[in-house]
């Protein structure tokens, strides 16, 4: 195994996927198990191929023994490898997760949903360990179409949200393969090493500037990025709970690893920090993102659109601060892609738990529930403080490399956007904690009757809570051990500027 494994991260899923319905034409309930047993494979896999990288360095898995550029190479390092073990854990937390929320939400489509779900985590999965931009391109489409497929069959409104997905996935990925096509016709190779030694030469072609626009276009559209959001907010409020807790941190956040692959891996710093002025363009992106995702989410009502638009104004963090252009900025932005994934599922899971107790998500729905779900509720607190940047968790560290990268660069404005979207945080999360206590004067006829009624612990089923519980953990130890990361895994990612 140890030789095969970063193949067999991905072959593990792609091949348990096909299997599943076959197995759970046997027996409904084992396409659960079948999904939870095929991820605990392929996170071990990832881990151990992470550990070879830290130990031996940079992997190169050619497959079928095809040498590059003609053949395809998974090429894992520092960055790649951290994120595959974020990729397969999470989707094992929520693989986990997701049995009652299945079996309430869409119980009819329990071998389909687990059949998609294990698709959509492989072309996560194949995105993230590709080294081939067109093979790259292909495991886009998988993991966009599994989106799609479990999107779709969530509650009212769901097949319009996800055709506005199609639409504007369909828009970004030609965005994406046109920039691969430009790239090929000046090139010919499509491997990112070969391409990273060729392009340099070429800077001066009017065809490799068109590529870059494309190319970041195209994932500007993916990722989310502000003005090209619109299909996110109603796709992941729409879908069932457990395709929102793994598509809404995943999706975006391996868009942004793309994004500093390509402009790292593909291209070099140089021109897009001096030849080109993407660096300035990407800086007011993102504080125009976080300003705005922060003041659509304070507007919201309904809990789960609220964290949407919180997910917007983080884009904008990871790319405003790649754009600064400093390696203290950077470390920042690539840290706050491991946070955001881990900070962003936690509080879909919270929100799955409330769907599953009281089968809506607005915010009135959490009318005392600290009384009934402390524990849950416990999560959701380590959640928020994250995103308002609070010690020891986890998205204080990330924020703090912004701020200070902000600071060198000049850049004032990312941090007061930074600080804005903070303090705006504290007043989106502290309205759902008061309400969760009962303070709040927010609820309707129905949530009244509700209020008036005794309370008593009411706590989600324990295989919600646990793997809702271990994220919030893992929150406040990635805080903890944020140097660990940084010195061991981000430092080696980031290039000399």
């Amino acid at each position: 195994m140890p030789g095969h494994a970063p193949i067999i991260v991905v072959v593990i899923p792609l091949i348990s996927s096909f299997l599943c319905p076959l197995i759970g034409k046997l027996n409904r309930q084992w396409a659960y198990f079948w999904a939870v047993f095929s991820l605990s494979l392929s996170a071990l896999a990832a881990m151990r191929t992470l550990w070879t990288v830290i130990t031996a360095g940079t992997i190169h898995y050619r497959l079928g023994g095809w040498l590059p550029p003609f053949g395809i190479e998974y090429v894992v390092d520092h960055l790649n490898g951290m994120m595959l073990v974020l990729v397969t854990m999470i989707a094992l937390m929520v693989a986990i997760y997701s049995r009652r929320s299945v079996e309430k939400e869409i119980a009819d489509r329990t071998v389909y949903f687990y059949t998609v779900f294990l698709l959509q985590a492989t072309g996560f999965l194949g995105i993230v360990i590709t080294g081939d931009l067109f093979n790259l391109y292909v495991f886009l489409e998988i993991a966009s179409l599994a989106g799609y497929a479990l999107i779709a069959v969530g509650e009212d409104g769901a097949p319009v949200a996800t055709f506005r997905y199609i639409v504007m996935g369909t828009i970004g990925a030609c965005f994406y393969l046109l920039g691969v096509g430009y790239i090929y016709i000046v090139t010919g190779s499509l491997n990112m090493a070969d391409v990273h030694k060729l392009l340099p030469s070429l800077y001066h072609s009017r065809v490799v500037l068109t590529a870059v626009a494309f190319l970041l276009s195209g994932l500007a559209v993916k990722m989310a990025l502000f003005p090209v959001h619109v299909w996110l907010p109603d796709a992941y409020t729409r879908a069932p709970s457990s395709a929102s807790a793994l598509i809404a941190p995943l999706m975006t956040k391996i868009s942004l690893y793309v994004m500093v692959r390509v402009l790292f891996s593909v291209f070099v710093p140089r021109l897009s920090f001096e030849l080109l002025p993407i660096g300035r363009i990407m800086v007011w992106a993102g504080v125009v993102a976080i300003l705005a995702g922060a003041v659509m989410a304070l507007a919201q009502k309904d809990f789960k659109r609220m964290l949407c638009y919180i997910v917007v104004a983080e884009v904008g963090y990871v790319v405003g601060g790649v754009g600064l252009a400093n390696q203290t900025a950077i470390k920042g932005a690539i840290l706050h892609i491991l946070n955001d994934a881990v900070m962003t599922v936690g509080l879909f899971s919270v929100a799955g738990i409330v769907v599953y107790k009281t089968g809506r998500h607005r915010l009135v729905d959490f009318k005392g529930l600290f009384a009934k779900m402390p524990f849950t509720m416990s999560a959701f607190v380590v959640g928020a403080l994250s995103i308002i940047g609070v010690p020891p968790t986890c998205g204080f560290f990330s924020k703090w490399y912004l701020l200070q990268g902000a600071i060198i660069a000049g850049q004032w404005a990312f941090v007061v956007a930074l600080l804005v979207s903070s303090l705006v945080s504290v007043i989106i999360f502290f309205r759902v904690i008061e309400i969760g206590f009962g303070f709040h004067g927010l609820q309707d006829e129905e949530t009244e009757h509700e209020a008036n009624a005794p309370m008593s612990m009411d706590e989600a089923p324990l295989s919600m809570l646990v793997p809702t519980l271990t994220i919030a953990t893992a929150i406040l130890l990635i805080g903890l051990y944020n140097q660990r990361i940084i010195s061991g895994l981000i430092a080696f990612a980031v290039p000399r500027l």
